[in-house]
């Protein structure tokens, strides 16, 4: 599929453990770091206005954070400043992107050159998931929210597009970073359902999981 955006080469990054944003989908944010806040100053600056959302990783015997290869880069479509100099902000998911190198150079925040080919797919229209079976998915879906003291809207998730029902558990589901990192590198929405139960069972199994949603 044609680019029908212009994407550029490099984008500031922002590594934001356990933080997922998806193609199509909408991530609120709380800006408040200095670092971030230049980031954010900059970014109004630009045509694109893309933020690329990333988790790092340890290091072992490093205090330094490692990039994961993939990220997905969001359109900062809102925002807000609170009375202390906060900002309120929300990404749009645009597309994935694989990190070519980090860029050095004068910013406090951290820069990458990346490679957009191989995800043209998150440029185009709503992903469907023909094999989706709501009905048992739902079922499981309450007993895992049950199972972590989690509530939410059923009514809503019943009536939800299967593409907006699934990236937005993948997001707000309260998975471990690798978890999330799995499930951004997913290569289709069926894939992605898959990867989501997988993950769902192995926590109503007893595995390791957070209390809190993000």
């Amino acid at each position: 599929m044609k680019r029908d955006v212009d994407l550029p080469d490099t984008i500031p990054v922002f590594p934001l453990p356990g933080a997922l944003l998806l193609p199509r989908a909408r991530l609120p944010l709380h800006i408040f770091e200095p670092r971030y806040l230049q980031m954010l100053d900059d970014t109004l600056k630009t045509e694109h206005r893309l933020i690329g959302m990333i988790q790092s990783r340890d290091v072992p015997g490093s205090t330094e954070k490692r990039l994961h290869s993939i990220g997905c880069a969001g359109r900062l479509t809102a925002f807000s400043e609170t009375e202390d100099g906060r900002y309120m902000i929300t990404l749009a998911g645009m597309s994935r992107f694989r990190v070519v190198e980090e860029v050095d150079g004068f910013t406090p925040y951290r820069r990458c050159r990346v490679d957009w080919s191989g995800f043209s797919r998150d440029l185009g229209s709503v992903e469907r998931d023909e094999n989706f079976d709501r009905r048992p998915f739902l079922d499981m879906l309450k007993r895992y929210f049950e199972d972590r003291n989690l509530s939410t809207d059923w009514d809503s998730l019943k009536e939800a597009e299967e593409e907006l029902l699934i990236n937005s558990l993948s997001m707000l589901c309260p998975f471990p970073p690798e978890d999330k990192q799995a499930l951004l590198e997913a290569p289709s929405l069926s894939t992605r359902r898959e990867t989501l139960v997988t993950l769902i069972e192995f926590a109503l199994r007893g595995g390791l999981g957070e209390d809190v949603m993000q």
